[in-house]
C-alpha cells in the first residue's frame, strides 16, 4: 500500500501527502474492540490509512473483546463504524481489502486460555496475509486491564518479527500507579517498543506549533520572558461525561485533560529547539520543561463542577444529576492553574491553563501574550484601549493561527483599532486535515515514538499533579460552583485578574 509519486499524481486523495518509508508487514491486536474508541477512532482511522495506501500490504487486524461475536459480525459492525464515523467518501474495494485480514476473538482479558486464541488468530494471519510475524497490540481498555495484558502478551510474545504496545490514556491515576506500570512495561518490552498515546499530540495543529516556533526565524527569537507577558491554554469543551460516569468520577478533570493534553501543550509551547527531530531529541526538551513546572501554591489552582444551565440554547443537568454520578460528589469537571516554567527563558512568565467541560463553547487555544509597546504615541488615537500584540493557536475546531496587532482604520485622521490575520487550514490547504489517530497508529508500524510520551514524561507529569490532588484532601469544596453554558467559577476569573490579566474570551 505504499505511496508512489505516480500514484499521488493519479489520486488526489493523495497529494501533498509527504513520502515516507512504508511500514513493515504487520497484525495490528485491538484489545477493546467492543469500545467506543474502537468504533468512533480506530477503525475509521485505518480505513483512511488503507484509502490512502498507507498501510503495509501484508497487513491484518484482531479485535479482541469480550462480546460474543463472529468474525462476520465483526467486520460489518466496524464496516457500519466506517461509514457513520469516517472522514473520507466510502468505497467498497478500500473496505474489502481492509476486511480480508479482520479477524475477531471473544475472549477475558484475563483468560490464559483467551490469550492463546489470540496467538491462533495471529499465527494464521503470519500464514495467509504475510505479516511475518510483527505485532501492534493496541490497549484500548480499562487502566486496571493494562497490567494482565502486558503480563500475557510478553510472556508469550516469540522471537520472530518485533513487537509493539500501544497503552491509551490515562496511563495510571497517580505517580505511584504510573511508576508501577511503567515498572511492569519495562520487564516485558524496551522503551522503545512502548507508545504510550496521548491523541492531543496528533493533531496537525500541535504539529504546526513546532513548525511555526522552530521553521520561522521571526518567531524564536521573541519567544521569551523578554517579550512574551504570558501565555494563556484553554482546552474548553461544551459537552458533559456522557455515558463515561464510572471512569470520570474517579478521573475528574485534572486526571482526564490536565495531566496529559494540557500540561503537553505547555510542554511544547515553552520546549527549546531540539538539536533535530528525532523521538529522543524532541521528548528530551519535553522532559526539561516539565522538570521545571511549578505552581506557586494551592491559592493558584482552581477547581470546579458544574451545575444546571444552558449550552447553545438548550438546558443541561448539573455534573450530579448525570447518571451514574453520586449526588454528592466532589469531582471536579473544571481545573484552572497559574503555572511557571524555572528556566533562562521563562522565569517569572505565568502560564495559565484552565480545562474542563460544559463550558461555553468547544475550543482549544494556545494565546501567546507580548508585551505591550513601551511608548504607544498613537494611544490616544485608539478607538478602545489598544490590546497587546497575540499570537494565538488554534487547535479546535476551527484549526489555524491568528495574530493580533493594532491597525489605522481607513479615512481622515489617525485612528487605530486591533484586528486579525488569520492563517486557517481548511483555506491554505486543498486537502482534508487527517484524524489525529491516523497519523498516530501510522507512526507506531514505523516505530516512529516522536508524537508519544516517555516514561519520565508521564511520571513528571503525575508529579505536578501529585502535589495539586494532595493540597486538595484538606478542604470541602462548595460544588457546584459554576453554570453550564459559562466558562468557569469566578474563582478562575480572579485567579488571572489579580495579576492585572483577563482570559481571552475569543
Amino acid at each position: 500500500m505504499a505511496v508512489t509519486e505516480e500514484q499521488q499524481q493519479e489520486n488526489p486523495l493523495l497529494e501533498g501527502l509527504r513520502l515516507r518509508r512504508t511500514p513493515d508487514p504487520c497484525a495490528l491486536v485491538i484489545f477493546g474492540a467492543s469500545g467506543d474508541l474502537t468504533r468512533r477512532k480506530l477503525f475509521p482511522a485505518l480505513y483512511s490509512l488503507a484509502l490512502r495506501r498507507l498501510l503495509p500490504e501484508r497487513f491484518g487486524v484482531v479485535g479482541v473483546a469480550r462480546t460474543q461475536e463472529s468474525d462476520d459480525q465483526f467486520r460489518e459492525r466496524m464496516k457500519e463504524a466506517v461509514q457513520e464515523f469516517g472522514r473520507d467518501e466510502f468505497h467498497q474495494e478500500t473496505w474489502d481489502w481492509l476486511a480480508e485480514g479482520m479477524r475477531y476473538v471473544s475472549t477475558d482479558f484475563a483468560d490464559e486460555g483467551g490469550e492463546d486464541h489470540v496467538v491462533t488468530a495471529l499465527n494464521e494471519l503470519d500464514e495467509k496475509r504475510g505479516t511475518s510475524g510483527n505485532r501492534v497490540y493496541y490497549f484500548a481498555v480499562p487502566p486496571d486491564a493494562i497490567a494482565t495484558l502486558v503480563r500475557e502478551i510478553g510472556d508469550r510474545r516469540s522471537t520472530n518479527g518485533w513487537t509493539r504496545v500501544i497503552v491509551e490514556k490515562p496511563f495510571g491515576r497517580d505517580l505511584e500507579s504510573a511508576k508501577a506500570l511503567n515498572a511492569e512495561l519495562q520487564k516485558h518490552f524496551d522503551e522503545g517498543e512502548v507508545f504510550r498515546i496521548d491523541h492531543y499530540l496528533g493533531k496537525e495543529t500541535v504539529q504546526n506549533l513546532l513548525a511555526l516556533r522552530f521553521a520561522n526565524g521571526i518567531f524564536e527569537p521573541i519567544w521569551n520572558r523578554q517579550f512574551v507577558d504570558h501565555v494563556q491554554i484553554t482546552v474548553a469543551e461544551s459537552i458533559g461525561i456522557g455515558g463515561r460516569a464510572a471512569f470520570y468520577e474517579q478521573a475528574g478533570a485534572i486526571r482526564d485533560i490536565f495531566q496529559n493534553h494540557l500540561l503537553q501543550l505547555v510542554a511544547l509551547t515553552a520546549m527549546e529547539p531540539p538539536i533535530d527531530f528525532t523521538a529522543d531529541s524532541v521528548r528530551n526538551e519535553k522532559v526539561k520543561v516539565l522538570r521545571a513546572m511549578h505552581t506557586p501554591g494551592p491559592k493558584h489552582v482552581v477547581r470546579g463542577q458544574y451545575g444546571r444551565g444552558f449550552v447553545e440554547g438548550e438546558e443541561v443537568p448539573g455534573y450530579r444529576e448525570e447518571e451514574g454520578v453520586a449526588r454528592d460528589s466532589l469531582t471536579e469537571t473544571f481545573v484552572a492553574a497559574k503555572l511557571f516554567v524555572d528556566n533562562w527563558r521563562w522565569a517569572d512568565t505565568p502560564f495559565y491553563v484552565r480545562a474542563g467541560k460544559r463550558l461555553a463553547r468547544r475550543e482549544t487555544t494556545i494565546a501567546i501574550e507580548f508585551k505591550r509597546a513601551p511608548h504607544p504615541p498613537f494611544e490616544e488615537a485608539a478607538e478602545e484601549e489598544l490590546r497587546p500584540n497575540v499570537l494565538v493557536v488554534h487547535i479546535q475546531p476551527d484549526e489555524g493561527v491568528s495574530l493580533e496587532f493594532a491597525a489605522k482604520v481607513p479615512g481622515q485622521g489617525l485612528t487605530l483599532r486591533t484586528v486579525h490575520m488569520d492563517f486557517l487550514y481548511g483555506g491554505a490547504f486543498r486537502t482534508g486535515i487527517p484524524e489525529a489517530y491516523e497519523r498516530l497508529i501510522l507512526d507506531c508500524l514505523l516505530g516512529d515514538a516522536t508524537l508519544f510520551t516517555r516514561s519520565d514524561e508521564v511520571e513528571e507529569q503525575w508529579s505536578l499533579v501529585d502535589a495539586i490532588v494532595s493540597a486538595w484532601q484538606r478542604d470541602r469544596p462548595a460544588f457546584p460552583n459554576y453554570e453550564a453554558g459559562t466558562w468557569g467559577p469566578a474563582a478562575a476569573d480572579e485567579l488571572i485578574r489579580r495579576d492585572g490579566r483577563e482570559w481571552r474570551r475569543h
